[in-house]
């Protein structure tokens, strides 16, 4: 579906799937669960899904005659961290707004984890003490605008760059991707689990499993704590990728699924399942995940094992995006493992 898309590699190419047995085992053997690892999947400031969109993204970048990438994010953002790693790869000045989308006071917060990283890399940086929404912010037009007005070309990459108009494509690739892999594996996953925010990741999911009929067999897991905006925007970037790749069928809101009982206590704060959540795959597969968005879809998928939501038998795939840079900000909160 992607065939006539420019795209810029930025990956490693096809990331891993693996059993989680041990995971499996613990939750009772009933069904097996596996992870694709998008958090491998490259050497570019330790990856995560964000690779994948900016894929697509940077063609148009490139092309627009730009010197500088503008986005946004909150301190402890993976997506801006993704942003400074490209814009160093591919040349360009890097600026990023980093607001106060979590009420955390680990000391260290905005000096560790993905904020360092992008320093490290160059990116100028700006705090800012807007609150979290996953809407167009106007501290990013303001960035736009100084960029602009200091001589330079931005170009603008939105939070998550998920209502980007090719957002949603690498994640039609992830669906494509998984096809062959399972091909090569002989075995047909039944469900896919996505932990679900600015919805872009889950958004090209399900455009790309609607192409063999499992865009219902998506099942995010939201971490927004505001699922109406965010279910919205999944269904408004999914209708509008479906119409890029010519899907040839209509995106329904009942395509959207988006379970809205794990995201508490706050975006960004994790609650005390979320953390037994994480040390419980740690401790198991030896696999991190992060206290903002994986930790929070581990406990969802962990639940819904538990409670019987797949059938007998199902096999699981865990989309594992990224995002433990992220665990240096909540240093107090794991100081003891």
């Amino acid at each position: 579906m992607l065939e006539n898309f420019d795209r810029y590699p930025l990956t490693f190419g096809p990331t891993p799937i693996e059993k989680l047995s041990r995971l499996s085992a613990h939750l009772g053997g009933a069904v097996e669960i596996f992870a694709k690892r998008e958090d491998c999947n490259s050497g570019l400031a330790f990856g995560g899904n964000k690779l994948r969109k900016l894929e697509y993204i940077i063609p148009d970048a490139i092309a627009s005659g730009a010197d500088t990438l503008v986005s946004i994010g909150g301190v402890q953002s993976n997506h801006t961290r993704m942003v400074a790693a490209v814009a160093a790869k591919i040349g360009f000045k890097c600026r990023l707004v980093q607001e106060a989308w979590v009420p955390h006071e680990d000391a260290v917060y905005d000096r560790v984890g993905n904020i360092m990283l992008s320093r490290i890399m160059g990116a100028d940086v700006q705090l800012v003490d807007d609150g979290f929404d996953i809407g167009i912010r106007d501290s990013w037009k303001h960035a736009i605008a100084e960029v602009e007005a200091a001589g330079g070309k931005p170009y603008p990459i939105p939070a998550g760059a998920s209502v980007h108009k090719f957002g949603g494509l690498g994640y039609v690739g992830f669906a494509e991707e998984v096809r062959a892999q399972e091909a090569e594996l002989g075995i047909r996953f039944d469900y896919i689990v996505v932990c679900t925010v600015t919805g872009s990741t889950h958004a090209g999911m399900l455009v790309g499993f609607a192409a063999d009929g499992r865009a219902r067999n998506v099942i995010g897991i939201d971490a927004s704590c505001t699922p109406a905006q965010t279910r919205a925007q999944v269904l408004e970037i999914a209708r509008n990728t479906a119409a890029l790749v010519e899907l040839g069928r209509d995106i329904t809101d009942d395509d959207v699924v988006l379970n809205e009982a794990y995201a508490y206590p706050i975006y960004g704060v994790p609650s005390q399942e979320t953390k037994e959540a994480i040390r419980l795959v740690g401790r198991l597969e030896g696999m991190i995940t992060d206290p903002v968005y994986e930790g929070k879809s581990m406990q969802g998928m962990i639940d819904l094992v538990q409670k019987g939501f797949f059938p007998e038998g199902s096999k699981v795939l865990y989309a594992h995006l990224g995002g433990a840079p992220a665990l240096n900000g909540y240093g107090y909160t794991f100081r003891n493992g």
